[in-house]
């Protein structure tokens, strides 16, 4: 590496603010989108066990009217 020192390598010649800023904005992008990811499957799941639930309820009723 070309630093001399860590302070030198956080310093980035001058654009370390922008250089970290710019890595910190990404990092955040990618957890938000992993976050919302998996949000989003757990609550898909849900819905799907959900429709099934009342699919199976609503067959028993269907095959219960059906003997009365």
């Amino acid at each position: 590496m070309k630093f001399d020192s860590w302070s030198d390598f956080l310093a980035m010649g001058g654009y370390g603010f922008y250089v970290w800023l710019s890595f910190a904005v990404t990092l955040l992008a990618l957890l938000g989108l992993v976050v919302a990811t998996i949000t989003t499957k757990k609550r898909l799941l849900r819905e799907v066990s959900q429709k099934q639930a009342r699919a199976a309820r609503r067959e028993a009723a269907r095959k219960l009217e059906n003997t009365l």
